[in-house]
């Protein structure tokens, strides 16, 4: 190259090596995550709407995990897509999470091109939603659910951000089998024959892999993928925090991933050489319990061996409306046959009618086999990618006032979407979790006296009772404002393009037909309209719950049946023709350039300085008498042949506090350590960890707080003495500086 012409080239690109079109292929490139992990003790777990789901503990830790893609720096397009291992995106923290990227980036991230979409695991601490309806078992807002969220996506998008480098994206597909089966296939029968015959399954078993790979060394940064499954292996009756089967995915694949690179996980140790039982059971015997240690040495954070992810796996959601990973199908509790088909009850008993998973009657079991499946096959396409992604980077955002929308239906002309409502099936619940007693999924009639107990706390209008038909409304919470709405009216709809893959950002939960019949829609206006850009090549996914949540989207012939899915579609029997029509407005839009010149000027509300939050904050504890916090009150049992195999389950008991005092972010509380040469300590394992549990009482005796490290030895466990430590935090009174301790078991010998 002449002087001249390097010359001429440095000037165009303003004397900035980034300003210079990447290569074909490429884009810039960038991945982040952080511990969004909230409150461990009292805070309703969000999902199941069950009132006495509160927290008591982490199954394991929570994430919020971010890719970007960027064409250069500071100009051209880019998007950020986060992943929360949570029940569902929230309005509030979408606007929230905006505001602050708006304070750090200025215009680069806005409600345009950043998404945020949940995993919809059923056991993440709730209060964090900003409508009525969601925060009512959680005794409305929880201010440090609500924060552990925002500052996790922030944090993950900045660390996103200043991770961008130049890369290559690679797209893989294929089938998960036997992780997701339909709850409701009498409804998905309801669709027309001949639409049900292009299908080989009533649920879409296909998973989207998304592969980041750094043009510099060639190593892989992170991946993300799309499947349809419920976050429903853990039940309504489990008090543990957990990213259910989707987050269990996620820490196996990310293990995996550093297992077999060239690096290994901070913090982790050595394992051993030569292994001498009877010298591991006589070292293990000198080492004794402790207890009533500030943690200094730790921090108040305790242990962070992960705090610097070189690698992101993410596991997202789809169409996931009718879809449970309870593969075993349901039966009543009772009997153990099969359910009523038609209405999942028992006898007419709707609380009788339960899922069960593979690893039933385990759910923890459960969680673990269906997160390996979603786990092996993306190990699978990670491994066998090849398809590079090219194309441009581009997005379309609108809100919509979904109350009232015109909507053009062929056959039907010009219908509307109603005001937000719930009917009978949505309070008989699913197989996943049922609902209230004396409702049953099919409903199409209310009771007298529930009609009377209805409208005392607000009669529908005329009108919405007419629209939404069939659904009789149960509750009309669109027409419900007090003390602040029920449910959202403005929604978001928002399509992200990379190359040849269209992600469909959607509020809610798409049936699996419904959420074919959009995608089919989408793709069809892309190719009718892009000019020979798009073919039968275009590859559309469903990012589902994403930005803010607004419940379900069944088809109109699903809706006829009343099932969960359908009486939980809030804007009547067109809601799905709608998102359909507004979906194809922004295709549209994106496959021949346009952009929304006649945009609505309509937001969502911020209703922060409105919430109400009856949950009491914890007022301060000391332990009994004579006992410190950490000190153990019961130590690891005695193993029979003096030392522990791999697959038993080993636990202490501390004396301990209320973990809401510090939700230890990106630290921990329970921690595995193993014994190393000059008898350093060194973790093994944290509450982080799949095999790890966390748990959280109080003491019948005392009421004081009591805190259990529950470990099953994992196989890759290396022989060595081991012990079980736990970090927490206290207040004495109400207006008490926050103070840390901790406390450690006997060591052990595991052979």
């Amino acid at each position: 190259m002449t002087p001249r012409l390097l010359l001429l080239l440095l000037i165009v690109a303003g004397f900035t090596g980034t300003e210079v079109a990447i290569a074909d292929g490429e884009y810039l490139i960038g991945t982040g995550s952080h511990d969004m992990t909230g409150p461990a003790a009292d805070v309703n777990l969000m999902g199941y709407a069950n009132i006495n789901q509160n927290a008591a503990g982490i199954h394991f830790r929570l994430r919020a995990r971010t890719f970007i893609v960027a064409e250069s720096e500071t100009r051209g397009s880019r998007f950020a897509f986060v992943n929360l291992d949570g029940c569902m995106a929230s309005q509030l923290v979408t606007v929230k999470v905006l505001d602050r990227l708006n304070s750090r980036f200025g215009n680069l991230y806005t409600q345009e091109n950043v998404a945020i979409s949940g995993t919809h695991t059923h056991a993440g601490p709730g209060g964090y939603l900003q409508y009525v309806l969601y925060i009512v078992t959680s005794l409305g807002f929880v201010r440090q659910s609500f924060d552990a969220i925002v500052d996790a996506v922030e944090l993950s998008v900045v660390q996103a951000h200043n991770n961008l480098k130049s890369g290559s994206i690679f797209i893989n597909t294929g089938d998960v089998e036997n992780a997701g089966i339909n709850r409701s296939p009498s409804a998905y029968l309801a669709n027309p024959p001949e639409e049900r015959a292009s299908y080989q399954s009533n649920v879409d078993k296909e998973m989207t892999l998304l592969k980041f790979v750094d043009a510099a060394t060639g190593k892989s940064v992170g991946a993300f993928s799309w499947y349809a499954t419920h976050g429903t292996s853990m039940s309504r009756d489990n008090k543990l925090i957990s990213g259910d089967n989707k987050g269990a995915a996620a820490r196996f694949f990310e293990d995996w991933f550093a297992s077999n690179s060239s690096s290994t996980a901070a913090g982790k140790p050595s394992p051993s050489a030569a292994v001498n039982i009877d010298k591991l059971v006589a070292k293990a015997g000198t080492v004794k319990a402790t207890g009533g240690e500030t943690c200094r040495e730790t921090t108040s954070q305790g242990f962070k061996a992960r705090k610097d992810r070189e690698f992101v796996g993410a596991f997202c959601q789809s169409n996931v409306g009718d879809v449970t990973p309870n593969v075993l199908g349901a039966f009543c509790v009772d009997t153990g046959k099969p359910c009523n088909f038609n209405r999942s009850s028992c006898d007419g008993n709707d609380q009788l009618c339960v899922g069960r998973g593979p690893g039933y009657p385990d759910e923890t079991l459960s969680t673990k086999i269906i997160g390996d499946r979603q786990f092996k096959k993306a190990a699978e396409l990670f491994t066998s990618a090849k398809d590079k992604l090219r194309g441009k980077i581009d997005y379309r955002h609108v809100y919509l006032n979904f109350t009232n929308l015109e909507v053009q239906v062929e056959g039907k002309g010009t219908v509307r979407t109603c005001p937000a409502a719930v009917g009978p099936g949505f309070a008989a619940g699913t197989t996943d979790g049922p609902g209230a007693f004396g409702f049953q999924q099919g409903d199409t009639e209310i009771n007298p006296f529930l009609k009377m107990v209805r409208d005392s706390i607000k009669k529908p209008s005329q009108y919405q009772e007419d629209c939404q038909k069939p659904k009789p409304v149960l509750l009309s919470t669109g027409e419900m404002f007090d003390p602040y709405p029920w449910a959202p009216a403005i929604l978001p709809v928002q399509i992200l393009r990379l190359g040849k893959l269209i992600i469909l950002s959607v509020p809610g939960e798409f049936t699996t037909m419904a959420g074919r019949r959009l995608r089919e829609a989408v793709k069809a206006t892309l190719i009718a309209n892009g000019e020979g850009e798009f073919d039968d090549n275009t590859h559309v996914v469903i990012a589902g719950l994403t930005n803010t949540y607004s419940q379900y989207i069944s088809t109109f012939e699903e809706y006829q049946r009343q099932r969960y899915e359908a009486a939980s579609t809030l804007y009547g029997p067109h809601t799905l023709s709608a998102y359909i029509q507004e979906f194809n407005k922004l295709a549209k839009q994106m496959a021949r350039g346009e952009r929304n010149s006649n945009a609505s000027t309509l937001s969502p509300p911020d209703l922060s300085s409105e919430q109400l939050g009856l949950l009491i904050e914890p007022l301060g504890e000391s332990p009994p008498d004579g006992i410190k916090f950490g000190d153990i009150k019961q130590d690891v049992a005695q193993s029979k042949d003096g030392h522990f195999k791999k697959g038993d389950r080993v636990s202490a008991n501390f004396w301990s506090a209320n973990p809401r005092y510090d939700l230890l972010t990106e630290g921990t509380f329970a921690v595995v350590e193993m014994l190393q040469g000059g008898g350093k300590w060194v973790p093994a394992f944290d509450d982080d960890d799949f095999c790890l549990l966390f748990k959280w009482g109080v003491d019948n005796k005392t009421g004081s707080s009591l805190a259990t490290i529950e470990w099953e030895i994992p196989n890759e466990a290396s022989p060595g003495v081991y012990r079980l430590r736990h970090f927490g935090s206290a207040k004495e009174t109400v207006v008490s500086a926050v103070g840390y301790f901790t406390g450690a078991s006997k060591g052990f010998a595991v052979a």
